[in-house]
């Protein structure tokens, strides 16, 4: 039965299937519960939230559902110069964005008190909270964080895009190890090389890192339906962790403007950029992206850049310009058909089951011993 592995029996889930964890609002309390019902593990990312605030969120959650759920975190959650820039740092940012400031008619942002938040503020809340497990981008937490979440009963999961990243995180004593492929949505999440050299596809990737680690493997990037479900499982992972197609559903964070998005033809074609945040990530194509092509010494760093470029959201959403948002969005899009997470979970399993069914057919049928005398089909 692919429903039942080492994974889903240490957490108590129904079936192998694990909602990725959008940041920035994109993660919804409504997506978190529908998943987790439904006997997956529903997510939420919590990287742009303060320490009150996912104290807060922790309590919204358990009033939703008392399934097993995840936290997500950045460990590494700023690039050098990436907290603070000086009044003349933050004028020189600005005339970089007037452009877009005029093409939108918005006055310029007011210089903030501050970017984002410290992961060392933030793990602090989340350990608090007690999530059933905390996943983790960019980077291995401390072996003190490690040993508080063992302590509260904190199942651990790190994202890596490489093997050697993955020996690393094993090496540490990290529960489970999510294994993202290049055709993944959002952020690269690379922390050993840069996210341009660690561009390896799911398809390579889990088998990799299967064979050589300790820990469970969950397959991230290019799984939208339930046969990219069962290959995953087939080249040994024990779990998915499918992005896109849960943002896609009405009940994500995201707006109207971006499913739209993912369910039209834009969607066929997504780029890697650090235009909209200062780090690299894969969304839909579009003007924004262009603009920033050979303009790469330009843009400032994590998270500034996403300061800067989130602050366009509004006005471009309103005036329906998706071309000046970000489209977060993974290569599969073009598999995309469920817009409501019940249906789609539903889905998910409905066609894994029928994978493993005709898998388990034609092994039947190709077998000599199955036939009379030996002799083939």
């Amino acid at each position: 039965m692919w429903q039942r592995n080492a994974f889903t029996e240490r957490l108590g889930l129904r079936y192998p299937i694990v909602q990725g964890p959008f940041g920035s609002g994109l993660s919804s309390l409504a997506l978190l519960a529908t998943v987790s019902e439904a006997g997956g593990l529903g997510s939420f990312g919590v990287q742009h939230l303060g320490p009150e605030q996912i104290r807060t969120l922790g309590a919204e959650l358990r009033a939703r559902t008392e399934r097993p759920f995840n936290l997500n975190l950045w460990v590494s959650n700023h690039d050098d110069g990436g907290l603070t820039l000086s009044e003349a740092q933050f004028a020189q940012a600005l005339a970089r964005f007037a452009p877009y400031y005029a093409a939108l008619g918005i006055e310029p942002p007011a210089m903030p008190a501050r970017y984002g938040w410290r992961f060392e503020e933030q793990v602090e809340a989340l350990l608090d909270v007690r999530p059933a497990v905390f996943s983790f981008v960019y980077g291995i937490p401390s072996a003190s964080v490690l040993d508080a979440c063992r302590a509260r009963g904190i199942v651990t999961a790190g994202a890596v895009t490489t093997l050697d990243e993955a020996l690393a995180m094993d090496a540490a004593g990290v529960d489970l190890i999510v294994a993202s492929g290049m055709e993944a949505g959002g952020h690269r999440v690379s922390f050993q090389r840069s996210a341009e050299d660690s561009l390896t596809g799911t398809l390579a990737l889990i088998p990799q890192i299967v064979d050589r680690v300790r820990a469970p493997v969950i397959a991230a990037g290019g799984i939208a339906d339930g046969r990219g479900v069962a290959a995953a499982l087939m080249l040994g992972a024990q779990g998915v962790q499918i992005g896109t197609a849960f943002l896609a559903c009405e009940e994500s964070g995201t707006t109207p403007l971006h499913r739209e998005q993912l369910f039209s033809d834009a969607a066929r074609y997504t780029a890697l950029t650090r235009a909209f945040s200062g780090r690299l990530a894969r969304g839909i194509h579009n003007e924004f992206v262009d603009d920033w092509r050979g303009r790469e010494s330009e843009i400032l760093p994590y998270p500034i850049q996403g300061w800067f470029a989130g602050g366009l959201r509004a006005a471009a959403l309103e005036q329906k310009r998706p071309g000046l948002m970000s489209l977060w969005s993974g290569q599969a899009a073009p598999l995309l058909r469920h817009r409501r997470a019940s249906e789609l979970f539903s889905a998910l399993v409905r066609e894994t089951d029928a994978a493993f069914g005709r898998f388990v057919r034609s092994s039947t049928a190709l077998d000599p011993s199955t036939h009379p005398e030996g002799e083939s089909a």
